[in-house]
């Protein structure tokens, strides 16, 4: 694996900080960095093919949109289901985030969904979708009590 050249530090640099809300969001990046948008382009379609880069994504903050019950739910998903359960959830508008883990000892809930919503009643509307959708009817629900500050890693930053 090669190593990272000032230019590209620069560009990860870029890639970190808020993303510019037009039409051309990576034109604007590159003037930052001081080269083309194809160029800019072409050296993150590299990282993300050389696996320096994994993902991107958008934080929200949901709060700030109108959603104001938000709510991980916690389902118990036979293990032969889990990949189907999954799917069907990780499709619904109202889910931000579906994720497995291994049940532990008196917690035996193995499937996570984030839900957004505008309330309590909505946020169990949506819930009740999912179980319906799915037939998992063993979940609980953990509304959300206090939001913490989201940041993500920052990289090349002094």
């Amino acid at each position: 694996m090669e190593i990272l050249s000032e230019r590209d530090k620069e560009i990860i640099k870029a890639l970190q900080e808020d993303f510019p809300l037009c039409e051309e969001p990576y034109k604007i990046l590159a003037a930052r960095v001081g080269i083309s948008e194809e160029e800019f382009l072409q050296r993150v379609r590299k990282f993300v093919e050389e696996k320096k880069i994994r993902k991107m994504g958008a934080v929200l903050r949901h709060r700030e949109v109108g959603f104001n019950a938000n709510a991980l739910c916690a389902w118990q998903v036979a293990p032969d289901k889990l990949d189907q359960t999954a799917q069907i959830m990780s499709n619904h508008a109202a889910v931000s985030h579906c994720y497995d883990r291994t049940p532990v000892p008196n917690w035996n809930y193995n499937l996570y969904t984030m839900i957004h919503a505008k309330t309590r009643d909505e946020c169990e509307k949506f819930i009740g979708e999912l179980s319906s959708l799915t037939g998992v009817t063993n979940y609980k629900i953990l509304y959300t009590k206090k939001e913490w500050k989201k940041t993500g890693m920052k990289y090349f930053c002094e």
